[in-house]
């Protein structure tokens, strides 16, 4: 089976495990120290607290923003996303309330999200789908206008640039995931990344039950008292996850540009095929591909999407499919009522959106093989192009 993602991991990085392994410190140590510096530089920030998963940043973000803190909050999020988005705000108490997407890109409509806006709203949260970073210049301007937090849900996006400005400068809090089929891994793990200072302070101590110090700071001053000053979660990113994270760090770049390279080879060979339409990446756009999304079109080549996700996997190719509309799922019926008919750009896409494979160890003859499927699939109902 191809897989739609898959870690890449050399030896180096099998090397930078195995001396954290053979040291002092396996956690709270001094990696952790050194990849959030790291981090915080590749991402252009002057604060990285590194937790232990891409759901755990967007919750201790959460947190830090002050998420939770009177009755009835609302936080508005996006339609199209994983479900780890919204559930975070959950988490800290609010209420989400979802935007619908932009039906070229499947990015957050910030439109949408001007009509969503009540009283009772705190923050609004942006997910760059698929790798592509969403409009931050419009959903600054919106959470200006309205004294909003700007959260963004990056976790698609490491090593991804705007305007010429890496992922990670563009909204008040930023979360990374560090999972296996990401950018680059550190096996799981999570990053929030921010300018506030005092903000990143809480969240390292969200991180650690509350706790205002870990252990590694009461052994250096040789005492054992610590204060519990907020109700916090187990969160924390083990130093052998670090250097796995600081090698693979080392890499994001050509990681990023290997992806590029396979998603513009995919556009060249999909081009003509007519019952398949690629997602565009809007300009100043450095795109970091985590997915490469298309929307298959059913009446053109006579098979539902549904069908053609079975039969692709059935010939030994892992496509996937990013995201059912959060809304739709039992938990959020059960809970918030049924929304079908909210976001009808997120509903009709849902119905049509496949992820093939992509990830740096594909070569020429893997993106061949998947077109080559997708046209065999489509092929007997596929019309032809109609001369100019």
């Amino acid at each position: 089976m191809l897989p739609y993602g898959k870690q890449t991991i050399g030896q180096d990085d099998i090397d930078a495990v195995i001396e954290v392994l053979q040291s002092d410190w396996l956690t709270t140590g001094p990696k952790v120290i050194e990849f959030e510096s790291q981090f915080a530089q590749t991402t252009g920030v002057s604060q990285a607290v590194a937790v232990s998963s891409g759901t755990a940043a967007l919750h201790c973000a959460m947190f830090g923003a002050g998420i939770g803190k009177t009755e009835s909050e609302e936080v508005i999020v996006p339609s199209i996303t994983f479900v780890a988005t919204s559930n975070a705000a959950i988490y800290q108490g609010a209420k989400p309330v979802f935007a619908d997407v932009d039906p070229k890109t499947l990015l957050i409509d910030p439109d949408d999200v001007r009509r969503k806006i009540t009283s009772r709203t705190t923050a609004i949260v942006a997910m760059d789908y698929a790798g592509q970073p969403c409009d931050y210049e419009a959903l600054r301007a919106i959470a200006n206008e309205y004294n909003l937090v700007l959260i963004s849900d990056a976790c698609h996006s490491l090593g991804g640039y705007l305007d010429e400005q890496p992922i990670g400068t563009h909204a008040d809090f930023t979360c990374f995931s560090l999972h296996p089929v990401k950018q680059i891994t550190s096996g799981e793990g999570g990053m929030v990344v921010t300018h506030d200072a005092p903000a990143a302070a809480r969240m390292r101590e969200f991180r650690n039950h509350g706790i205002t110090t870990d252990f590694r700071a009461r052994e250096k001053l040789a005492k054992h008292q610590y204060a519990m000053e907020s109700l916090g979660f187990n969160y924390r990113l083990t130093d052998i996850q670090c250097a796995l994270g600081l090698s693979q760090l080392s890499k994001l770049a050509r990681f990023t540009r290997r992806r590029n390279d396979i998603a513009r080879f995919y556009r060249v060979l999909l081009s003509e095929v007519e019952h398949i339409e690629t997602l565009p990446t809007r300009q100043g756009v450095l795109n970091a591909h985590h997915l490469f999304v298309i929307k298959w079109n059913a009446q053109l080549s006579g098979v539902t999407r549904d069908k053609a996700f079975k039969a692709m996997r059935e010939r030994g190719v892992g496509v996937n499919v990013h995201y059912q509309p959060v809304y739709q799922h039992p938990f959020y019926i059960r809970q918030f009522g049924d929304q079908n008919g909210s976001c009808p750009n997120a509903e009709a896409a849902y119905s049509q959106i496949l992820s093939l494979p992509i990830f740096p160890g594909m070569i020429e003859t893997d993106v061949r093989r998947v077109v080559t499927e997708l046209q065999e699939i489509g092929k007997f109902n596929v019309p032809k192009r109609k001369a100019a």
